[in-house]
């Protein structure tokens, strides 16, 4: 996988999380926050999950050690999620153009969230992310079915079908 494999994947990441987010604008704040027993309470928990692992992600590519978990009573709202989708996006821009080819395939140490020590290519750390988003972004989508409301596509075929036509 090249640099320009990894703009791709996240130039989707980011185009899904802001569907997903779209998705989830029309709800209540009671839908927004109603336990629907998945492996995040809420659709609200579930979006929160998905951006704190991008933020403790991209903690560890800039080389601190152990990032924490973002508290979940800090987004009440979609705009505070977006904003903070946002920020990160940013800011991982910036790190991701700072990347050499032969960097995408160095060793990246780093510690999961109890301090049990790891490594990986850096690239798989990079694919890891958007696997991940894409996973929980899903279980948004059945939430949504569960609250009778309706889910967006964020299949990587749509993202590239979107793109190929301009929109």
């Amino acid at each position: 996988m090249n640099r320009q494999d990894i703009f791709t994947l996240f130039e989707y990441n980011s185009w899904a999380n802001a569907r997903a987010l779209g998705a989830v604008e029309p709800l209540t704040s009671e839908e927004f926050l109603r336990d629907l027993k998945n492996s995040f309470p809420s659709v609200r928990d579930t979006l929160v999950h998905i951006l704190s692992a991008e933020w403790i992600w991209l903690r560890r590519w800039h080389g601190e050690s152990q990032p924490v978990v973002l508290a979940v009573t800090d987004f009440p709202t979609v705009a505070s999620l977006k904003d903070r989708f946002a920020a990160i996006e940013r800011e991982r821009r910036t790190f991701l153009e700072s990347l050499s080819e032969e960097g995408l395939a160095k060793p990246f140490p780093y510690r999961d969230l109890v301090g049990n020590a790891h490594t990986l290519p850096l690239v798989h750390s990079l694919q890891h992310v958007v696997n991940h988003g894409t996973y929980h972004r899903g279980q948004v989508t059945t939430m949504l079915r569960q609250l009778g409301r309706k889910p967006v596509g964020t299949d990587m075929s749509r993202f590239s079908l979107d793109r190929a036509a301009g929109s």
